[in-house]
């Protein structure tokens, strides 16, 4: 847990110029939940050049913060990061550059922590990395999903990688099992989204006319007996837009708890699948310096290997 016993002065450097002084704070204070971290700026017990300032403040070069002394209650504190995970992490980098870098997020890991979620990965790998001043999520995975994640290691990264993905210029292939047979000729589905909330109070997608212009690109890579597995590759960036364009077109995915059919839970069983078949399998984004191409491959997991042999002898 980080918990500082005395007063901190740090000096603001040049790659984390422009961060908000929140996420300042929750990188320095690796252990700080989002809500003591919002306190502790409203009382003023932080101050930036010896003045108070508010959650939204940009640094600036040569800023001088001043971090309070913390006292975490149990209940309070982000979980440290268990050995087992502190490792997968750390063996699960796929590729890393000066100031990015993509990892396999495991299945079962939320991006980040909150809404019952005691510690998630942009959490624990600040916690490992405790080399980086900066570290910052460029896009989210859903929590079930696996695959390549990309992250900043400083402002002037995340800028320039949030815009390429505002101008599209960011490619993300998924592999998908969906419940029957994908019909080859059917290689886009568009249909608007629109984000709600389920009467539990779950976030859900539907389908709405009034939603969000939503495309995804699919096409078939192997046919089983009652499944097929797709790639799919999002031309817009909604939350869940692969699984709800998938159920939308009669073909949900099989592991899904959200959108899936009582068919496909049925197959998923049968074939031994304890999750939700969707990975991010390639990633390309422009290099933040050079913007020279990167292309990022993550391989399937065991489980979901195993899946597929399984579906081969059905077949």
């Amino acid at each position: 847990m980080a918990e500082g016993r005395e007063v901190q002065w740090v000096e603001v450097a040049e790659g984390q110029v422009g961060q908000r002084i929140d996420n300042f704070l929750r990188t320095r204070l690796k252990g700080a939940p989002k809500t003591l971290v919002y306190r502790i700026v409203r009382k003023g017990e932080v101050r930036v050049n010896k003045k108070r300032v508010k959650a939204d403040y940009r640094l600036a070069l040569g800023d001088v913060v001043r971090i309070p002394p913390l006292r975490l209650a149990p209940e309070e504190a982000v979980r440290e990061v268990s050995e087992s995970l502190r490792n997968l992490l750390a063996g699960n980098v796929l590729l890393e550059g000066r100031d990015w870098l993509v990892i396999n997020k495991p299945s079962g890991l939320a991006v980040h922590g909150g809404s019952g979620v005691k510690i998630g990965l942009i959490e624990a790998l600040r916690q490992v990395r405790e080399d980086l001043d900066f570290l910052e999520l460029v896009h989210r995975l859903d929590r079930d999903t696996s695959g390549c994640l990309l992250l900043a290691k400083s402002r002037p990264a995340l800028l320039s990688l949030n815009n390429a993905l505002k101008q599209r210029q960011m490619d993300k292939q998924y592999l998908a099992l969906v419940a029957g047979r994908w019909p080859a000729r059917r290689d886009f589905v568009s249909a608007r989204l629109d984000r709600y909330e389920a009467g539990n109070g779950e976030r859900r997608v539907r389908v709405d006319p009034e939603g969000k212009v939503s495309r995804t690109r699919f096409a078939v890579r192997e046919a089983f007996a009652g499944a097929t597995l797709v790639e799919a590759e999002p031309v817009t960036g909604r939350t869940h837009q692969i699984r709800v364009h998938a159920a939308h077109a009669g073909h949900p995915l099989l592991g899904d708890d959200k959108y899936g059919s009582r068919e496909g839970a049925v197959l998923a069983r049968r074939l031994g699948l304890g999750r939700l078949f969707l990975h991010a399998a390639a990633l390309t984004f422009p290099e933040p310096t050079s913007g020279r191409p990167v292309q990022i491959k993550a391989p399937l997991g065991d489980e979901l290997e195993t899946v597929l042999r399984r579906a081969r002898t059905l077949s």
